[in-house]
């Protein structure tokens, strides 16, 4: 893959997620603080991207896939997400609110697999050159955390004028220009026949369903669902909790969790390869447990380093688990299902995990919820840390070594 076109790529990976991150760390936030919204509400409001990730299959696999070029597609999708993301910004309570994330998200789940379709319909050897450009994605999602607290909208001060509405806009410019972008990004034509037969269960990856006729896949996958449920809590509460504490700054320092996860992403085949991939997954479930205890008995003053131990360990949790997750389900699925395996997972996790997770979430927080209109957050944060021992002891305990742990090169 030559240089312009690495750079091409690189710049599309930075638009996405930097459209993503400007709006989704801060939206828990913007909901209770501008919108009154409850937590139930903001649960909700984070439910559309399980909807989206349950939804998007049927959009890539009937559309992207069959009859047009995943660059048009992708174009297309961002121009309406900038109309969706004014309208966003133009409401005025949940209600009005609502609809328009549920409408976006479905949108824009989507376009997670039509960037990394582009990109490797440009790559010869994807293994080596994907993580240099998907890289950039994480970089653009940093720079949006970091824009916004260096803008000082998400202060003190920013949240009492209701400047945390300004993200919306700042997402709808910048998903206007990557719309525009995409379509001088290099041509990804439809992969399928249009004429040929469409098959449900494969856009689905439920052909992949044979797979847990294994045991230990089987564990990895009930393992995979679980450990979503304290997931959605990091991604829902995380910014009303550290705001509520009362921590300046709040999005650029959640923003080190992206940091860390780059650094964990450049560490992880050293530490599958030597430790293999049972204990590979043991390191990411006992950091989920970790993180939040830190949570739980961290504040803004002398113990505003756990918060941001916390925060750093998002690396941990995410690369460990759902990485070597995915190079494991790779090399256990064969030729014939490794795109719908993955495909499943993704529907399991972001799908059905997740949406579990946000409605607990939002069930505690409001359980929690103190008169004054502040949470308990010690109490919270504890519920996540159990249950993250609980996925952990079940997978110890279940989960057999495997001779063939380390991935096929």
């Amino acid at each position: 893959m030559n240089s312009p076109i690495k750079i091409r790529l690189s710049l599309m990976m930075f638009l996405e997620f930097f459209v993503w991150g400007s709006w989704y760390v801060t939206m828990g936030t913007f909901l209770g603080n501008n919108l009154q919204a409850k937590d139930q509400d903001i649960s909700l409001a984070f439910s559309t991207q399980s909807f989206g990730a349950i939804i998007a299959p049927f959009i890539i696999g009937l559309i992207a896939d069959r009859y047009f070029h995943a660059q048009r597609i992708l174009g297309v999708i961002h121009l309406i997400g900038a109309g969706l993301m004014y309208l966003l910004y133009s409401a005025t309570d949940f209600s009005g609110f609502f609809p328009f994330l549920l409408a976006y998200m479905i949108l824009f789940m989507p376009t997670l697999a039509l960037v990394n379709a582009i990109s490797f319909n440009q790559m010869k050897d994807p293994a080596k050159e994907f993580s240099i450009v998907r890289v950039w994605g994480t970089i653009g999602w940093i720079a949006a955390g970091l824009l916004i607290s260096f803008l000082a909208w998400d202060s003190q001060a920013g949240l009492s004028e209701g400047l945390l509405k300004n993200t919306w806009i700042l997402a709808a410019f910048v998903s206007l220009v990557l719309g525009i972008y995409s379509f001088t990004l290099p041509a990804t034509p439809p992969r399928a026949k249009s004429s040929e037969s469409f098959k449900l269960s494969e856009v689905l990856g439920l052909e992949a369903l044979a797979l847990l006729k294994h045991r230990n896949f089987a564990i990895f996958f009930l393992s995979s669902i679980l450990i979503c449920i304290p997931l959605a809590f990091y991604y829902q509460n995380a910014s009303p909790f550290l705001t509520e504490l009362g921590v300046e700054n709040s999005t650029g320092k959640m923003a080190l969790g992206q940091v860390s996860e780059v650094l964990f992403l450049l560490a992880l085949p050293l530490f599958f390869t030597r430790f293999g991939f049972k204990n590979t997954l043991i390191v990411a479930m006992l950091a989920w447990a970790v993180r939040y205890l830190f949570f739980a008995f961290g504040d803004a003053d002398s113990g505003v380093w756990m918060l941001l131990v916390g925060i750093l360990l998002h690396g941990v949790c995410y690369d460990f688990f759902f990485v070597s997750g995915q190079i494991y389900t790779d090399s256990h699925a064969g030729e014939k299902f490794k795109s719908s395996a993955q495909g499943l997972i993704t529907l399991a996790t972001y799908g059905i995990g997740m949406l579990i997770g946000f409605w607990a979430a939002g069930q505690i927080s409001d359980y929690y919820l103190i008169e004054t209109g502040l949470h308990t957050w010690k109490s919270i944060w504890l519920i996540p840390a159990g249950i993250s021992v609980l996925v952990l002891l079940l997978f110890i305990s279940f989960f057999k070594k495997e001779e063939k742990e380390k991935p096929h090169h």
